[in-house]
């Protein structure tokens, strides 16, 4: 019984430690992600945060295609790329999602974006609102609040918000909430533990 336990562990061991392992591809992005990021965040800017966000997105793959129509590192949908360049024309440019450069800055400013339009009783609870935004839309995620907060939570709390689904199908709410839980609970951690900076999130 054993020896068939050792086995078993064996087998799954190096499975389980490539789930542990930044993957090769982020290495090539991570300079331009630290510059991006330091640049509009300034010297305490949240890499990891970021850097598990692309992961989640893309897994750090430039030419992701999503079954929706995603697009990129940042698997920016077109329509989102296009607008969100024209409100930055100075900082992206001419609309380019599978160009890395590009997705990068769009990814960060577009956090930034979202930040400033979202209150929160901690930055780690603003990031997880955040990063609803990000997948899902910044008008749920104040629904949601709203929803909380006639239900009697606290709606500048993550934790407090996140089982409340102001409207989404049943599949669209269970993929956000678990995006935010992926990236703040899981590739967040990888990324600080493999020395990209300090995380939202203790």
């Amino acid at each position: 019984m054993r020896s068939l336990l050792v086995i078993v562990l064996a087998l799954l061991l190096p499975a389980l430690t490539l789930a542990d392992r930044v993957p090769v591809e982020a290495e090539r992005y991570r300079r331009a992600l630290e510059r991006t990021a330091h640049f509009y965040w300034g010297l305490d800017a949240p890499v990891a945060t970021i850097a598990g966000q692309i992961h989640q997105e893309s897994a750090w793959q430039a030419e992701a295609r999503s079954p929706v129509g995603a697009q990129g590192l940042a698997q920016f949908m077109p329509s989102t790329a296009a607008w969100f360049a024209e409100l930055y024309p100075d900082a992206l440019g001419e609309n380019q999602p599978f160009s890395p450069g590009w997705a990068l800055r769009a990814a960060v400013l577009y956090d930034r974006w979202l930040y400033q339009r979202v209150q929160a009783a901690s930055d780690c609870d603003r990031w997880a609102f955040v990063l609803a935004g990000y997948n899902g839309g910044l008008g749920w995620v104040y629904r949601d609040q709203r929803l909380a907060s006639a239900s009697g939570a606290d709606p500048l709390a993550w934790h407090a918000v996140a089982p409340h689904n102001a409207g989404r199908s049943a599949a669209n709410f269970r993929e956000n909430r678990r995006y935010v839980a992926a990236i703040l609970e899981r590739w967040e951690p990888l990324y600080e533990r493999n020395g990209w900076g300090r995380g939202v999130c203790p």
